[in-house]
């Protein structure tokens, strides 16, 4: 049994070059997280996992480790091509709770309709199990609003790579991760 996560941090890059792996390979170093052996897995952000900066999660990763991350990713190799990559993370007020993850890959939106859409996404999926009462077809905005006012919902972020299509029609790579951590829980003797 894999140990639960103890931290998460975000982070984006963006690549671009002749073949699609190596695109994605630069895509990866932008991000700074191109030495890990990346494992995706699905979007639940586990209870009292905590939110750290990419400075402060960066340089605790080892070359070559098995690292656990929720990731979006888009390639295009279509010049002038608009693409997105985001992630979207909704926190409960109650950290004994689970929140979630969302992942979003698209085409023509811009980064901040990117990242409002998938930080909507996360919300979305932590108020229903939180049974908050919502209108699915409220702007998103609104919905914003009605979570923060429940006080069962802490906070949405998101972070989204978006980028141009090269105009030569090299393949380029936009992704967006949230990176899992495991660190040793402290216990007082």
């Amino acid at each position: 049994m894999f140990p639960i996560p103890t931290q998460v941090f975000l982070t984006r890059g963006c690549g671009i070059h002749k073949q699609p792996l190596t695109a994605f390979e630069y895509a990866l170093r932008d991000a700074d997280i191109e030495q890990q052996n990346l494992v995706t897995v699905s979007s639940i952000l586990p209870p009292g996992c905590r939110l750290i900066s990419r400075e402060t999660g960066v340089p605790t990763l080892s070359p070559g480790e098995i690292t656990f991350c929720v990731m979006a990713r888009a390639e295009t190799n279509e010049p002038g091509r608009r693409i997105v990559a985001s992630i979207g993370l909704a926190r409960p007020k109650d950290p004994a709770l689970y929140g979630y993850i969302s992942e979003h890959h698209g085409y023509g939106m811009t980064e901040q309709e990117a990242g409002d859409y998938a930080e909507d996404l996360a919300a979305t999926m932590l108020a229903s199990t939180l049974g908050i009462e919502f209108d699915p077809n409220a702007a998103w905005n609104e919905r914003r609003k009605l979570y923060e006012t429940s006080h069962l919902i802490v906070d949405t972020l998101s972070t989204t790579a978006a980028a141009t299509g090269a105009d030569n029609g090299d393949w380029t790579c936009a992704i967006a991760c949230a990176v899992f951590r495991f660190t040793p829980v402290e216990t007082s003797a």
